[in-house]
């Protein structure tokens, strides 16, 4: 299904002219230096496409033959390699150079006749390295060849091309034709050349730079019947290039199309037609950009708005999909796969959100982004510092509706005993959580509202209101404190109540006799008695989910006390 799904996505991007992809057999490649010579074969210069300042500098890309995956052995590359290869440097004194440069040359010869080409194979069989290091305004950019390995492409002065690659791209794709089928593939069901190995996936935070396989076989107990390499899960020459160059493109540095979701790299894409969704997916799963901070805003507002209008994003049964992939040594593992339709996507998009859903501060700006909530769980709110697995387990319940896992709600509880804060974000986890389990289990506990919500029964939600209560008494009698109730006793509270709120209620009493205003002391003994008024008895421990409420209900609590209420009409 996943082959299936890229290969239907490269057709889709190669109709369309605009798109840039590959055509079969070549790919976009980073070429950072041009070895530039003339029509009659003698060196010019070296020519550095890169752009850019520092570390930001970028080479640009060209259509170049696909790459020849290289494990063992020698394997040149089709008009374009390594300085190795090209011609035959060896400044780290390796063996097999003059080898490899013969096998570029060689490669060169199965051409035929293009006068680019002739003009290239003159400069390769004279002196083409005494060439270049006599030049001696050369001679930093050459030392940074031969350190960073970098690739070499040729260029021909007044061809009219931009690379010799270019010039060939017709005779190499003569030459990169395939051969006689030998197999049924299992992605197009017909009768093709089996592709033995496949073009290896870049672009996955965590994998080997050079690339890693997604489907490999290179072990005897991988094999069956005799079969050898990607002969046993057979996918034909054109569809593994189909399915690896649309990965390949989805994965790619500058691609709106993937994010990083904890240690999956994410890749999404719609089935038939470039959609909305497609466009602002990322934004409800990654981390703001800099560029754009206020996407995930926009991307809401579209959400939203094409259940109430009818219009922004696309509602209907065009097929979306969504990958996760994590490095595994050499390989590539599939962390998460999901498909559905636009309009099911779209409605369990509406859902999480819906169920992150908490009243905030006004300057608070309300986001709900997976990888900004998971951040907020865990310590120094780095990325690195998530849990394995949690961010696609989240990330597939909210794709599925289906119910958040427990360790989101425990690592939640951890952060705030840990740091004493129950921030917004954290609260919004821990609703969600709470009322999606409560959905799908069908218990008598009742649903966790937006904001505060004075029927709410529940012992850990009176306790954490209760506790919110005391601690505004607390910060009104004794303005300008630096720790409060909340920093000494927010743990103990929120687990083992009836050890520390008889002590605090005690506390309690001192305070209010310190507050001067009347009014003051009225408000809070009101708030105090609506809060035992649904309190039966004061219980010894609370459990996880208990907790959970804890900290919803000193969070609602706090929101309340801090929000200025609307002054009535006289009028009314």
């Amino acid at each position: 299904m996943i082959l299936q799904a890229l290969y239907d996505y490269y057709q889709r991007k190669a109709a369309d002219p605009e798109s840039g992809i590959a055509p079969e057999g070549f790919e976009w490649k980073p070429i950072p230096f041009l070895i530039v010579v003339n029509p009659a074969g003698a060196f010019v210069t070296i020519q550095d496409t890169r752009e850019g300042e520092g570390r930001q500098r970028r080479a640009k890309a060209f259509l170049v033959p696909r790459t020849e995956k290289r494990t063992v052995g020698i394997k040149a590359n089709l008009l374009w390699d390594n300085a190795e290869y090209v011609l035959g440097a060896n400044p780290k004194g390796r063996t097999g150079v003059e080898q490899r440069k013969a096998a570029f040359r060689a490669r060169l010869n199965t051409l035929g006749y293009h006068p680019d080409l002739e003009a290239v194979k003159t400069f390769l069989d004279g002196k083409p390295l005494d060439a270049i290091e006599s030049r001696v305004d050369l001679a930093p950019m050459w030392a940074e060849i031969l350190e960073s390995g970098g690739n070499l492409a040729f260029r021909v002065e007044g061809s009219g091309f931009h690379t010799l690659c270019e010039a060939m791209a017709q005779k190499a794709a003569d030459t990169l034709s395939t051969g006689i089928p030998d197999g049924t593939c299992l992605v197009t069901g017909r009768r093709a050349p089996i592709a033995r190995i496949h073009t290896s996936i870049t672009g996955v935070r965590g994998a080997q730079a050079s690339g890693a396989a997604l489907i490999s076989f290179n072990l005897r107990a991988f094999s069956s019947r005799g079969r050898s390499q990607n002969h046993n899960a057979p996918v034909g020459e054109s569809a593994a290039f189909a399915y690896t160059t649309a990965l390949n493109g989805l994965l790619g540095r500058d691609s709106r199309q993937k994010v990083q979701v904890g240690d999956a790299t994410t890749v999404f894409w719609s089935a038939k037609k470039a959609t909305r969704l497609e466009a602002d997916f990322a934004t409800f799963f990654g981390l703001p950009t800099k560029d754009d901070p206020d996407a995930e805003v926009e991307a809401v507002k579209a959400l939203y708005a094409t259940v109430r209008s009818g219009q922004g994003m696309e509602v209907d049964d065009t097929p979306f999909f969504i990958l996760g992939l994590a490095p595994n040594a050499a390989r590539l593992s599939v962390r998460f796969w999901y498909s559905d339709t636009l309009d099911g996507i779209s409605a369990r998009l509406r859902q999480h959100l819906d169920d992150l859903e908490i009243v905030c501060s006004p300057r608070d700006s309300g986001r709900r982004a997976l990888m900004a909530l998971l951040c907020d769980l865990v310590l120094k709110g780095k990325a690195e510092n998530i849990p394995p697995n949690l961010a696609g387990q989240v990330m597939r319940a909210a794709l599925s509706g289906g119910p958040y896992p427990q360790a989101l709600l425990q690592l939640a509880i951890r952060r705030i005993r840990a740091e004493r804060e129950v921030t917004r974000m954290r609260a919004a986890v821990l609703k969600a959580v709470l009322n999606r389990s409560q959905k799908k289990t069908a218990t008598s506990s009742k649903e966790i509202t937006v904001s505060l919500d004075p029927s709410n029964l529940s012992p850990g939600y009176r306790l954490g209101r209760l506790f919110a209560i005391l601690e505004k008494i607390q910060e009104e009698a004794q303005p300008g404190i630096n720790s409060t109730i909340r920093d000494r006793f927010y743990g103990a509270a929120s687990s083992t109540p009836a050890t520390v709120f008889p002590q605090l209620l005690k506390l309690k009493n001192h305070h209010l006799a310190k507050l001067s205003n009347p009014a003051f002391r009225r408000n809070h003994e009101i708030r105090l008695g609506e809060v035992f008024d649904g309190l039966q008895a004061m219980p010894s421990h609370l459990p996880m989910e208990e907790q959970a409420r804890f900290a919803i209900g000193y969070y609602h609590q706090r929101q309340s006390l801090f929000t200025k209420t609307a002054p009535s009409d006289p009028q009314a």
